[in-house]
Formats: structure tokens, sequence, C-alpha cells
């Protein structure tokens, strides 16, 4: 209890000042650290600032050089999509003129088909393979093969359309993605360090596996406009092939056709002149007929006039074959009439052409028959050519598409 109650003890005034000089020098180190520390701080904060503002200010040109690059691509894929578009436009166009020119095809070859079925219906020496059978068949072959080319063609123009929708379709698939991609960056270059709607993304650092190179974003761009500039060009050939097929298809036919109609009228002028010539050998021998019908009616008549004397003679013998006796003499009178009938027997027996005559008027009439029917023949094959094919071509019109 008195330990407790004892005072504490007394320090030397030595001891005062030591303490004191301690507590000077240690404030000042402190004060001095401090101030070396605010220095410093305030130098790292300057440095931060700087370097915050200037990879900022990096940032915000690598977003607006990227706003560029995007744009750039986005200028590209717009003038692709809009070539490839047009393009496409145009092989429609084509293609319509290739289902035309194929539709017009159809008329030419089943008239061909029906003429040469009509001339079938020949008859007799006419139903013969002329020039006129031999270009029809060609003209027929001819017609097919533009058919089948126009077909392949026209499969070969709506493969191509497909394959240029195709390309427009990745495209405006890229350009979507671009369109987006510069909306975002649009956005990311927006925003300041004062923008309300800022905030911290825990995520924000993590790389996704997804991520591409910007070669292969350049690539796959790249690719896309060159696919589509590789079908434009192709498109163009093939407009360019179409454009050569149609005009010469057209002319072949045209060709063809104009000599069709060429050895078709050479072959109608031929058959009406053989009928012309016919009808003439028939006037001839109907002439002829006629004339040896007269002829027969003449040698009837002339066999009839020598009746009577032949009867005369023959009777005035007859009668003096009675004379009596002596009387029986071969007097000149008897000699004259014996002579007599004798020379109208044999006059009579050289009138036996009427014989003949009516033979020949018979081969007249048969030959007459013959010729009737060959112009009947003419006549048919005429009216074949000239009225059912002649006439059906003149509705043939071979049009340029």
């Amino acid at each position: 209890m008195a330990r407790l109650l004892q005072a504490p003890p007394k320090f030397h005034p030595s001891e005062w000042d030591i303490a004191n000089k301690m507590q000077c020098a240690s404030t000042e180190s402190q004060k001095s650290r401090s101030e070396c520390m605010i220095a410093e701080s305030r130098r790292l904060q300057d440095e931060i600032e700087k370097t915050t503002r200037k990879t900022q200010s990096d940032v915000n040109k690598k977003i607006e050089q990227r706003r560029d690059e995007i744009k750039f691509w986005k200028q590209e894929l717009d003038n692709k999509v809009e070539q490839i578009v047009h393009e496409t436009e145009v092989l429609l166009t084509f293609k319509t003129r290739l289902e035309k020119s194929l539709e017009s095809c159809k008329e030419p070859l089943d008239i061909a088909q029906k003429c040469l079925l009509n001339r079938q219906r020949r008859a007799g020496i006419d139903l013969v393979h002329d020039e006129v059978d031999q270009e029809l068949v060609k003209e027929a072959e001819v017609l097919q093969g533009v058919i089948a080319l126009l077909e392949r063609t026209l499969e070969q123009t709506n493969e191509q359309i497909r394959l240029n929708r195709s390309a427009k379709y990745n495209l405006e698939m890229d350009l979507k993605d671009k369109f987006t991609a510069l909306m975002i960056d649009d956005y990311c270059a927006s925003l300041t360090n004062n923008t309300p709607d800022i905030r911290y993304a825990d995520n924000a650092l993590k790389i996704e596996g997804n991520f591409v190179s910007p070669e292969d974003w350049i690539d796959f761009s790249n690719i896309n406009v060159e696919k589509a500039e590789k079908q434009r060009n192709n498109s163009l050939a093939l407009r360019a092939l179409m454009d050569g097929i149609l005009s010469q298809t057209a002319s072949d036919m045209r060709k063809q056709r104009e000599t069709v109609n060429v050895v078709f009228r050479n072959r109608v002028k031929e058959v009406k002149d053989a009928k012309n010539k016919l009808e003439t050998l028939l006037a001839m021998v109907m002439d002829e007929a006629a004339s040896q019908e007269k002829n027969i009616a003449a040698l009837k008549k002339a066999i009839a006039d020598k009746e009577g004397p032949v009867k005369v003679a023959q009777t005035r013998l007859e009668a003096r074959n009675h004379r009596p006796n002596v009387e029986l003499c071969y007097d000149k009178v008897q000699y004259r009439l014996t002579s007599e009938v004798q020379e109208i027997t044999k006059n009579i027996q050289r009138q036996d052409t009427l014989a003949q005559a009516e033979t020949e008027l018979k081969a007249l009439s048969r030959r007459q028959l013959s010729l009737e029917e060959e112009i009947q023949v003419k006549e048919n094959t005429l009216y074949i050519d000239e009225v059912l094919c002649m006439q059906m071509r003149e509705s043939v019109s071979i049009n340029n598409f």
C-alpha cells in the first residue's frame, strides 16, 4: 500500500531536454516523409492522369480507325450487293428472253412436222422423198437442236441466278454484321468519362472463344466480295454467251425456214409445170380421140357405102351364070364384073383398119384416163404443198428475243 502511493520518478532536466528534441526530430522526420509521399502521390497522379488520357485518346483513335475500316468494307459490300443485284436483274431479263425464244420454237417445229405428215398424203409417183422433204426434215432437226440448246442454256441460267442470289445472301449477312458492329463502335465512340450510363463490367476482360484475328476478319469480307465478283463475271460471260446463242439460233432458224420456203415454191412450180404439161397432153389426146372417132365413123360409112355396088355386081354375076349353053361365055362383061367384085372386095378388106382404129381409140381412152388420174395426183400434191403447207408456214415468224 505504501508502494502504490509512492510518487512517480522525476526526470533530469537533461532528459527532458533530450525528450523534447527527440519529439521535434521525430515530428520533423514524419512531416518530411509525409511531404515526400504527398509529392510522390501528386507526381504519380499526374503521370497516371497523363497515361490514362493518352491511352483513352489512343483507344478513341483506334475506335475511329476501326469505324473507318468497317465503313470501308461496308461500302465495298454495299457496292458489291448493288452490282450483283443489278446483274441478277439483267440475267432475269435474259432468262425471260430465253423462255420466249424457247416457246417460239414450238410452233415452227409443230408446223414442220405437220408439213411432213401432210406430205405423206401425196399419191402415186408424187409420194417422193424430194428436196422439200429433205429440207423439212433438216428444219425439224435444226429446231429440235435449238430447243435442246436453249433448254441447256436455261438450266445454266437458273443455276447462275441461284449462285448470284447465294453470293448476295452472304454479302447481306456480312453487311448486317458490319452494320451491328458499326452501331456498337459508334456507341463506344460516343462514350466519355461523364456519360451517365457507364458502369463497371466484371467480365469485360474475358476473351470469348469465337474471337477472330483482324486478318481473318478482313479475309472473311474479302472472300465474300471475291466470290460475288466471280459470280458476277460468270454471269456477264453467260449473258454474252446467251446473246450469241439467241442471235445465232434465230439466224439459223430463219435461214432454214427460208430454204424450206424456197424449195417449197420451186417444188410447187415444178408440179404446176408438170400438171400444165399433162393438161396439154390430155387436150391433145382428147383431140386425137375425137379425130379417131370421126375416122372410125368415116370408115364405117365407107364400108356401108360399098354394100350396094357389091350386091349389084354379085347379083349380075349370079344372073349371068344362068345363061344357057354356049351363051355362058366368059365375055368382057363377065370379065369386068368379076374384076369389079374382086376390086370392091379388096377395097373393103383394105378398110380393116377400122379394127385398128378402134384399138387406137381404146388406147387413147386409156391414156386419157391415165392423164386425168395423174393430173388429179398433181392437184392433190398442189393442194397439200401450196394450200395446206405453204399457207400454214406463213404464220411462222422467227423473232430476235
